[in-house]
């Protein structure tokens, strides 16, 4: 039974990109039904959250202490490259103020954890990503507020004490309580971590749907823009993470690591920021990221995966 479940789990956590696609689509053309449900979107980020905890062990922080290097340098190229990038956008596409933050709020999240799943299907060194996934989660409530105020500050007012509270409640507060649960319960958690990923896709496509339900209005007037913005942001976080990788003369495995973690960003807690200090318009970009990045990140797994099979 627990095989069974894990086996579909798995299959919806790979698949994500059509569920985010299939709820972004309901959320546009039912906009009064999921628009309720957009009080649900921090406890959600809060839940999936906690069971990131649940899946973390003690191995997944000590590989900074093994192996430093790869992961310092996947974390400064994220928390460096993702908000610049971000913030040149804005301004060459001359960005609603709006829009703009929430562009650059997605550059200033942490690693999301779809990117572990995707280094793995592009065959990359997990242990690493993990490792990064985690330490930047952990250093967000620090990181994200300071950067997004260094970024976007001139656009809109940004309260630094009280993000940084909110960030510390609804990623560190579960992420430490799931850590703290798999060390009391050990093997007992193997049901709730082998249903995570459903967990988590369901959260997540209510999240998405939520937005779009409540930026309808943003999509029919500068949808198609935002959407090239952010595959932009996605893409030239991909080539950027890879090439510093490679000049720094990582293996193979670590390039495309560090490439998935600078590219994918934790859009959930980009779209839980912004509904909550800003205005759901805000939240539109976090939206779309985490469809396309889902979809675009299996898309580069795919082809490298490919490319080991010719080699």
């Amino acid at each position: 039974m627990l095989n069974q479940i894990a086996q579909l789990s798995s299959w919806i956590g790979k698949t994500f990109a059509i569920w985010a696609l299939v709820s972004a689509v309901l959320g546009f053309v039912f906009p009064d039904i999921f628009s309720a449900l957009a009080f649900l979107i921090v406890p959600i980020l809060g839940i999936i959250m906690f069971g990131m905890g649940m899946t973390l062990k003690t191995d997944d922080f000590i590989e900074i202490i093994k192996r430093p290097k790869p992961v310092l340098i996947g974390l400064l190229a994220q928390f460096t490259l993702m908000p610049l990038i971000a913030y040149l956008l804005t301004v060459v596409f001359h960005l609603d103020p709006l829009i703009a933050v929430g562009v650059i709020l997605v550059g200033c999240c942490p690693g999301g954890t779809s990117s572990n799943v995707i280094t793995f299907l592009a065959k990359g060194d997990v242990a690493l990503s993990v490792a990064i996934t985690s330490i930047s989660t952990l250093l967000a409530p620090f990181l994200t507020p300071l950067l997004l105020s260094l970024f976007a500050g001139q656009l809109i007012d940004i309260d630094l004490a009280n993000m940084m509270l909110t960030i510390t409640k609804i990623v560190i507060v579960p992420i430490v309580l799931g850590i703290v649960f798999h060390k009391l319960l050990g093997d007992r958690v193997e049901f709730a971590t082998a249903v995570l990923p459903i967990v988590s896709v369901l959260g997540i496509s209510i999240i998405i749907a939520a937005v779009v339900a409540v930026s309808k209005a943003t999509i029919l007037d500068s949808g198609a823009l935002v959407f090239m913005v952010v595959a932009l942001h996605n893409m030239i976080g991909y080539t950027l993470g890879y090439t510093i990788a490679r000049v720094l003369g990582f293996s193979e495995r670590q390039r495309r690591a560090i490439m998935v973690e600078v590219g994918m960003q934790n859009s959930g807690l980009g779209a839980a920021l912004a509904a909550t200090y800003f205005n759901p318009v805000a939240a539109l970009p976090s939206a779309i990221f985490s469809v396309w990045h889902n979809f675009s990140g299996a898309l580069v797994a795919n082809i490298f995966a490919k490319r080991d099979d010719v080699v």
